[in-house]
């Protein structure tokens, strides 16, 4: 068991589905969940704080007014994922079949960072450096004026 248990880093049904929710609201794109749950899966098991964006706003609750700061990132509360480590105590959304699946069977990837890129899909990257040139890339120096966090409808 214990073998397994390194290999699967979650304990139990609700653990997935506390991951499941993390999954739907990082992003919009079905075809990037397993690769998403594989970043938290390979962050869960060399425990580094996961660091989700959804996860802060959802503990911010009506205090949320758009715009995610440094000092939400910082706020001490039970949801924040930049402070604590693991997962939430509570899944942050409802969740549709695609990412309980993405849960219970991430996708195969060395990465530990992804950033949205602006047009609903994500950067991953398997070191510190290449998320940071990602960050730079995608979100520091330019964003976009067609922004947007989930893909367009075609």
């Amino acid at each position: 068991m214990e073998g397994k248990r390194q290999q699967f880093p979650l304990n139990d049904s609700y653990e997935a589905l506390i991951l499941a929710s993390i999954i739907e609201k990082e992003t919009g794109d079905a075809s990037e969940r397993p690769l998403i749950s594989k970043v938290f899966v390979n962050r869960l098991r060399k425990n580094i704080r996961l660091q989700t964006d959804p996860t802060v706003i959802y503990g911010l609750g009506e205090a949320f007014d758009g715009n995610l700061t440094r000092a939400h990132l910082r706020a001490e509360n039970p949801y924040n994922t930049y402070r604590i480590f693991g997962l939430p105590p509570t899944p942050i959304a409802n969740v549709g079949k695609e990412s309980i699946v993405a849960a219970v069977s991430p996708g195969e990837t060395d990465a530990l960072y992804f950033v949205a890129k602006g047009d609903g899909t994500h950067a991953f990257s398997r070191t510190l450096r290449e998320h940071n040139n990602a960050v730079a890339q995608y979100q520091r120096f330019q964003r976009r004026s067609d922004y947007t966090s989930s893909p367009k409808e075609k």
